[in-house]
């Protein structure tokens, strides 16, 4: 190999040199002619060459680190920050070679981003090596069972809500409640209790007994009025065919005939539940004159009453109107005239009352006891008032007070002057006007 052929191979082994280099190599290219003429090769001029190639080879070595170093560092090879242009001559200024502000926005938009590396769950693996799935948690199936009992549950609730609803409107009691406070004049408390027993027992149609409720007053304190007045508002609701209006003396006037006027009201109340059942609504029974009842008659009603025969007798209201334990009224607001009051009444004469009834016949201990006291004149003033009114007289004020003057009255007591009759007589004296 000679020196010529080695710096070639050198020279072509690196093409971009510097320009030192390049006059080093010219200087030993030179040197390499003159020894190539000579005819004999001496070992001083082939040391010499050795020594220009290693040098050469230490050259590029130092050449080719420097560069890493600056690749390294970022700068170009001309010292220059890499991807700064070179230093060139200078050129006019034109707006050719000026790209779009808006390509220049695509172009640094699109730009990629680096993507943030999830951070993957770690896997269990078996203790032998083989891979496998976490373990999943199996749910209940019962969760879904107690959803479907809540919305059971749920359901029946509502249902029942809108049946309370629909019972009370279909009854209408509110237009009941307005009625017998116009039309009922002295008894508020015996009001308040009746309306109160027939929302709790019409607000649904399934029962475990029939509601009997029995009055209890003296002569012209209202009992037969009151009983007129829900027998009237029970017929416009549920029907002419529900309702039963029974009088004592007039259906049943001889005692003789008492055992065939119990078997025929027994059947005629049993027409009218089971009619009631198919239309499922609840019928009405009034029974006045109550204290002149016969013993068969009176048990025929409890057999109805307090046996369980089947669900259409247990759907039925029953009223009961007497003057039953009408002296035990009247002797109790006699001589507590002072310190009595509408709800005190009710309160105070009901066990006594329930004491006596229940020793005349078991029926009234299937019954709730409510009380009518004695009428003040007030209440016979608004009696005749309203009498007047519907027989088309003018309501004269003065003429109304000398009719009701005209009615007998206890001793006053306690500032309370109480009427003997009520408004018993108030239709007979307003139709001798």
């Amino acid at each position: 190999m000679s020196d010529q052929d080695s710096s070639t191979s050198a020279s072509q082994t690196e093409g971009e040199v510097e320009g030192e280099m390049d006059t080093e190599l010219d200087g030993e290219g030179d040197r390499d002619e003159t020894l190539r003429d000579s005819p004999v090769l001496s070992l001083s001029s082939f040391s010499s060459s050795l020594r220009a190639v290693v040098r050469i080879k230490q050259k590029y070595r130092a050449m080719k680190k420097r560069r890493q170093e600056l690749s390294l560092l970022g700068l170009g090879a001309d010292g220059n920050p890499a991807g700064v242009p070179s230093k060139t001559s200078p050129k006019i200024f034109t707006f050719d070679g000026l790209t779009p502000f808006s390509s220049t926005l695509s172009s640094t938009s699109s730009v990629p981003q680096k993507k943030k590396r999830r951070r993957r769950k770690g896997v269990l693996y078996p203790n032998r090596g083989r891979r496998r799935a976490p373990p999943k948690q199996e749910q209940s199936r019962a969760k879904y069972c107690l959803y479907l009992l809540f919305a059971i549950v749920f359901v029946q609730v509502y249902n029942a809500i809108e049946n309370l609803d629909d019972h009370v409107l279909r009854y209408d009691l509110e237009g009941l409640e307005k009625t017998l406070r116009r039309e009922v004049f002295g008894q508020q408390g015996a009001v308040d209790g009746l309306l109160s027993h027939l929302k709790d027992y019409l607000s649904t149609y399934v029962h475990n007994k029939p509601l009997v409720v029995s009055l209890h007053g003296p002569s012209g304190v209202g009992k037969s009025h009151l009983g007129r007045l829900l027998a009237g508002h029970f017929r416009s609701v549920v029907g002419e065919t529900l309702v039963l209006q029974y009088y004592v003396l007039h259906h049943c006037p001889q005692e003789a005939d008492a055992l065939r006027c119990a078997r025929d009201l027994a059947a005629l109340i049993s027409e009218m539940v089971e009619r009631a059942e198919e239309e499922e609504k609840i019928p009405l029974f009034v029974f006045d004159e109550a204290e002149h009842m016969h013993g068969e008659i009176l048990d025929a009603l409890l057999q109805l009453v307090a046996i369980k025969r089947s669900n259409e007798y247990l759907n039925a209201v029953y009223l009961l109107l007497s003057n039953l334990g009408h002296a035990h009224i009247t002797k109790h607001m006699l001589h507590n005239s002072s310190s009595i009051s509408t709800s005190n009444l009710v309160k105070e004469l009901t066990p006594i009352l329930r004491n006596s009834l229940e020793k005349l016949h078991p029926l009234w201990t299937e019954a709730d006891v409510l009380p009518l006291g004695l009428l003040e004149k007030s209440h016979v003033m608004e009696c005749f008032l309203d009498e007047m009114t519907r027989e088309g007289f003018y309501p004269d004020h003065t003429n109304i007070e000398r009719l009701a003057g005209e009615v007998g009255y206890y001793p006053e007591v306690g500032g309370h002057e109480y009427s003997k009759t009520g408004c018993k007589q108030v239709v007979a004296k307003v139709n001798l006007l």
